[in-house]
């Protein structure tokens, strides 16, 4: 034991801080007394973990220390990450989502918005609107085909000085012609070009995401890495020659086969499905307002189906848009393994939530 960490925890941490570099050596040092006393703590407050007031005033002034970022902290397990991957064979799944850290403060404008909901308030269970103060954090998990977790490539957090909600905003400007620069969903661009530049063998590294992620300027970006993405698809983009949407071709694929999934319902009693698999190799086309910009692409396109509904549950469907080559049911069945991995990431934001208990501050 070296104090409150014990020996195997402390090769951990060494490891994962091996190449942290800060500015001051005093920082390094302080945040190695930090993770220890978090570590021994998990799930604990900052003033619990640390025990007494000098090491938790310490801690906050580390924390809110502008010489200090997110890249400064998590750079040795980026690079650890890193490590653990050159030490696996095959292809790499990096999974990209995003999660909300909401506080309750009665200044949020200190801290910033991220979002808006509603409260139930007073005997006759009134909602009021609730506008959330907090941060955001979008982050890029690195996973084995398996599913072994290697951890994290790439992180950003963020904030929102003000928040109007997304149909103030359309009022005001047409976010479809905004440069991707300008929007926050960049973040998907910026963590997979620091995930690819990180690992240093984009042909072997899957960037997978859901809907939100389904940015043309990001299958170009990892056209250009030389990288590759398989995404869960809700545009309904022009196609061929311009003159259909890929929903008129995959009307016209024939079932290449059925795939069959166990599953539970809502209730988590045990369920099956029998999916019905289409897949397609599509030209998909950029948006109009952006052909000068972005290049066509050549795609595949997998849908799978449930066959018949079932009762008491919505029905599975699955579109998913991929630069990968599907050319058998084999093929398609092994790119929905993968974007069932994508759970994974949720997971993990659970546990820092639920399990290290990170909106407890």
């Amino acid at each position: 034991m070296t104090g409150n960490v014990r020996v195997d925890d402390e090769d951990w941490i060494n490891r994962e801080t091996a190449d942290n570099s800060f500015q001051d050596s005093r920082l390094r040092r302080r945040f190695r007394m930090l993770l220890e006393r978090l570590w021994s703590g998990v799930g604990q407050t900052i003033p619990f973990a640390c025990q007494d007031w000098a090491n938790t005033k310490g801690a906050y002034r580390f924390l809110s220390n502008e010489r200090v970022s997110e890249q400064d902290i998590l750079g040795g397990h980026f690079q650890a990450s890193g490590e653990r991957f050159r030490a696996t064979e095959g292809p790499i799944l990096v999974l990209q989502d995003t999660t909300t850290f909401s506080y309750q403060r009665e200044r949020p404008e200190l801290i910033g918005y991220t979002g808006k909901t509603s409260i139930q308030r007073g005997r006759h269970g009134l909602q009021q609107p609730l506008t959330q103060c907090g941060i955001l954090m979008h982050s890029s998990l690195a996973v084995t085909a398996e599913g072994l977790p290697l951890g994290l490539t790439a992180i950003k957090f963020w904030t929102r000085t003000q928040f109007k909600g997304c149909t103030a905003l359309k009022r005001k400007v047409n976010p479809t012609r905004m440069p991707i620069e300008e929007k926050e969903s960049y973040r998907w661009l910026e963590n997979l070009r620091q995930s690819t530049a990180l690992l240093g063998e984009p042909e072997r590294c899957v960037h997978i995401g859901d809907r939100e992620s389904d940015i043309y300027e990001l299958f170009c970006e990892a056209h250009d890495l030389g990288t590759h993405f398989l995404v869960r698809t809700c545009v309904d983009r022009l196609a061929g020659d311009g003159e259909h949407t890929i929903a008129d071709e995959m009307a016209e694929a024939k079932v290449k086969g059925l795939h069959r999934v166990e599953l539970r319902d809502s209730k988590g009693r045990p369920d099956e499905a029998f999916l019905e698999i289409r897949y397609r190799r599509i030209t998909v086309l950029p948006p109009l307002y952006k052909q000068r910009r972005y290049p066509e692409l050549r795609l595949t396109v997998i849908h799978a189906q449930e066959r018949t509904a079932p009762a008491g549950r919505p029905p599975i469907e699955w579109k998913l848009i991929t630069d990968l080559s599907v050319k058998s049911r084999a093929e398609a069945i092994e790119k929905l393994d993968w974007y069932a991995m994508r759970w994974k990431i949720e997971t993990f934001h659970k546990i820092l939530k639920s399990g290290c208990k990170a909106r407890r501050i």
